[in-house]
């Protein structure tokens, strides 16, 4: 993997926006590797494919590249609302890489990977509507909240123009991934609850603590009569997915991260 981005690639376009798309995504087929299996390849997919950029020829895992020449912050702005949302219903999400660069420097700065099954619908941050005067006038996009993606979900490949090690990503990687054995409708509060409990910055925690969020998780899920019940499944989950050990009874340690 290298870092330096090729700007030749891009000779003959006008448009700025074209420019960055073009060069961003030659970078990414020439360096970066599938995640996902032994790959050290992913390949473009036919022209317009929606939501799809890259595909690994081994194990057919699909990606999405979002590429921005700001650094890497909370929000990440990402097209429709409602075919977002859609896709987390039925479980058709690409994995995301969260690409920044400099175009000064010509170089890549940061690659952050989500895993399809780490962003939950709480990670979707509803646009407003494009307005009246608009070419799309009344189009409704969406931001990604990486605070609402756990930690384990947010999977640095390149940071602050450090190079992780493959081993490392691809570890990282398979340790999150049992979570992709949970269905679609139950993960997202799995999700929020392991984002939460992570958010406490702590190695032990008691079942107080996780009821602390009981107020923010009744409003991400408002459907949701009997949320002490709900968290104290999602711990039981979590532990059988090996995340966490019962010490006694209202005490955890997490196992993993």
């Amino acid at each position: 993997m290298i870092l330096e981005l090729p700007l030749q690639t891009a000779n003959g376009y006008k448009s700025a926006s074209q420019k960055a798309r073009v060069i961003t995504e030659a970078w990414a087929l020439e360096n970066i590797y599938c995640p996902v299996c032994t790959s050290d390849k992913i390949t473009d997919t036919a022209v317009n494919t929606e939501a799809i950029d890259f595909i690994c020829s081994r194990c057919d895992a699909v990606f999405q590249l979002k590429a921005s020449s700001k650094p890497i912050r909370r929000k990440i702005v990402d097209a429709a609302y409602n075919a977002m949302m859609r896709s987390i219903q039925k479980d058709t999400l690409p994995h995301f890489f969260i690409m920044g660069y400099n175009y000064i420097s010509a170089s890549v700065t940061d690659l952050l990977l989500i895993p399809k099954f780490c962003l939950p619908a709480s990670a979707i941050e509803k646009r407003n509507p494009l307005k009246p005067t608009a070419r799309r006038a009344g189009w409704v996009g969406c931001n990604i909240l990486l605070d609402f993606v756990p930690p384990q979900g947010r999977i640095l490949m390149i940071d602050s123009g450090r190079i992780v090690p493959k081993a490392d990503v691809r570890k990282n990687f398979q340790t999150i991934k049992p979570l992709e054995n949970i269905s679609a409708k139950s993960r997202g509060w799995t999700l929020d609850v392991l984002n939460f409990l992570r958010s406490l910055n702590k190695h032990e925690f008691t079942i107080d603590d996780a009821y602390s969020f009981e107020n923010i998780l009744s409003k991400l899920h408002p459907d949701n009569l009997h949320i002490k019940p709900k968290i104290r499944q999602q711990l039981q989950i979590l532990r059988d997915m090996g995340y966490l050990q019962f010490v006694k009874p209202g005490y955890y340690i997490w196992l993993k991260g």
